[in-house]
């Protein structure tokens, strides 16, 4: 036991000081970005090296239906072998007992990453970057909204109640009045995400009724993504004690703004440290224009990844903080690529597009993977966008379907995030788009039945 505790983030050493652990959940996100693992006694943890889950889990739905990807061979469902990476390990603060948290990594018997597991595929490109000298930084932001209980599918999702005893009022962006309405959730959130060593750059109300926002500092692409892994948990976690859901769906509440996770962009130079988007006197070098134009050229066909359900679409529409195109400009949010205001060492690049519906290792993949080809094939990017940009046409995918097209469509971007991933997601996601078509909507019912 000694030995792997010595291995230990100094938070999660601090949280079990001085007391018995009990019991270690070994995790490891499914395509959708569920925690899927095993629990086991501390004292047997100690004891192994690893363990195992069926590859299975890579073929699920959100559903719990199955898409058939298994390959060739058929559904066998291979043992995978789970290794500890103790990097990873956090505190399950809300447990009744003395509780840490271990994300795994995948490989198959013959010690390979296995390609289809979502941190493998973050991992993969962030090596590519490596190769060429390039260490990406990115900064996601977090949108969720905390609705009150919806126990019956059938009914629609409502604000929750906060301390006034008054339903979350809507239009009130960046209100600390509002923040002090969810005071003791937004309390127990800092007291977990401190318990499990995770810095918060910001809370801030954002525009719909129970809408907040988290911002992370900026960092390792693999780090970032397993705190966002372990943050939807958490906020989970903290509302439940107060009899309220948190919820990541991209479009909750009709009438009301989705939820983004907005994903800024810096890359620098492995040895120098240097931004590779600004040069020597300050200004935007090639690296920074290719970055975007990549951005542009392949985000419709990895929207797939960054909007993967039915609902993640009902968030693009005109006027509700959602980017509608893949324009670009400096310090405008009408936009779906953006450049924040910053000097010359963060000058960076914001991906508006992801939905915070997504799976956090593949919407970071996705995102570097389009910028990545960009400055590989010194792609141009359009025309700075002056202006409304919510006054033009779309140009990206409106509907599941034409987006999972495009996806599988998209061999340069599947040789960048590994094409077995691809062939696997894709068959998947088809899936589960298909049994979305077979459910007859309220809507249909209300106006078709009588009037067609």
């Amino acid at each position: 036991m000694a030995d792997w505790k010595d291995e230990l983030p100094q938070a999660a050493q601090t949280y079990i000081e001085g007391q018995r652990l009990d019991e270690v959940e070994c995790i490891i996100s499914d395509l959708p970005g569920i925690a899927r693992g095993k629990a086991v006694p501390a004292s047997k943890f100690a004891k192994q090296a690893y363990f195992h889950l069926p590859d299975s889990i890579f073929y699920q739905t959100i559903t719990g239906d199955w898409g058939e990807a298994a390959g060739e061979d058929g559904f066998i469902e291979r043992d995978m072998i789970l290794k500890p990476d103790f990097s990873t390990a956090s505190a399950a603060p809300w447990t009744g007992d003395w509780t840490l948290q271990v994300i795994h990594d995948a490989y198959d018997r013959d010690e390979k990453p296995i390609p289809f597991s979502p941190r493998n595929v973050l991992k993969r490109v962030v090596q590519l970057y490596h190769d060429k000298g390039w260490k990406p930084i990115v900064a996601p932001e977090m949108e969720f909204f905390l609705v009150a209980p919806n126990v019956d599918p059938a009914q629609g999702i409502k604000p929750m109640m906060g301390r006034s005893g008054r339903p979350a009022a809507a239009r009130q962006a960046y209100s600390m009045t509002a923040v002090d309405e969810f005071g003791p959730v937004i309390d127990d959130i800092y007291d977990f995400a401190e318990h499990q060593g995770f810095e918060i750059d910001g809370i801030t109300q954002e525009g719909g009724a129970g809408q907040l926002e988290i911002n992370l500092r900026h960092g390792n692409p693999v780090k970032l993504a397993d705190e966002v892994f372990y943050f939807k948990r958490l906020i989970r976690e903290a509302a439940l004690r107060h009899n309220c859901f948190a919820t990541f769906m991209a479009k909750p509440i009709a009438d009301e703004p989705g939820s983004a996770m907005h994903i800024h962009h810096s890359i620098t130079d492995l040895e120098t440290g240097q931004n590779i988007f600004s040069g020597p006197q300050g200004g935007e070098t090639d690296a920074f224009y290719n970055f975007i134009a990549g951005l542009q050229n392949h985000l419709p066909a990895g929207l797939a990844v960054m909007a993967p359900y039915v609902n993640s679409y009902r968030r693009y529409v005109k006027d509700h903080a959602a980017p509608i195109n893949l324009e670009w400009a400096r310090d405008n949010r009408t936009t779906g690529i953006r450049v924040p205001l910053s000097g010359p060492d963060s000058r960076r690049v914001e991906n508006r597009i992801a939905g915070m519906d997504c799976n956090p290792y593949l919407g970071i993949a996705v995102s570097l993977a389009c910028g990545y080809l960009g400055m590989v094939n010194q792609e141009r990017p359009r025309r700075q966008f002056y202006g409304d940009a919510y006054d033009g046409d779309g140009d990206i995918p409106q509907v599941m379907g034409s987006a999972l097209d495009l996806f599988d469509e998209a061999e340069a971007l599947h040789q960048v995030l590994g094409p077995e991933f691809a062939r696997v997601y894709g068959i998947v996601k088809r899936a589960e788009y298909e049994e979305f078509l077979q459910v007859i909507s309220p809507w249909e019912r209300e106006h078709l039945l009588l009037n067609v």
